[in-house]
């Protein structure tokens, strides 16, 4: 996996972190972080992937 792109630096930055610290998903859920910055999509992330993201629309599922 690889990140690019403008303002790539702050994304390699926050997986970095993680990643030195050993941490899980709950982990970097859990971490605040400044809005509106690139490093918070890594955080929308673990909370979509735990399903406790209350930022972003997630449609019911069907049952």
């Amino acid at each position: 996996a690889g990140i690019l792109g403008k303002n790539a630096g702050e994304l390699i930055a926050e997986a970095a972190l993680a990643i030195e610290m050993g941490a899980e998903m709950d982990d970097i859920a859990m971490t605040i972080h400044p809005h509106p910055t690139l490093s918070e999509t890594l955080n929308f992330a673990t909370e979509v992937a735990e399903g406790t993201c209350t930022d972003i629309y997630m449609p019911k599922k069907k049952k």
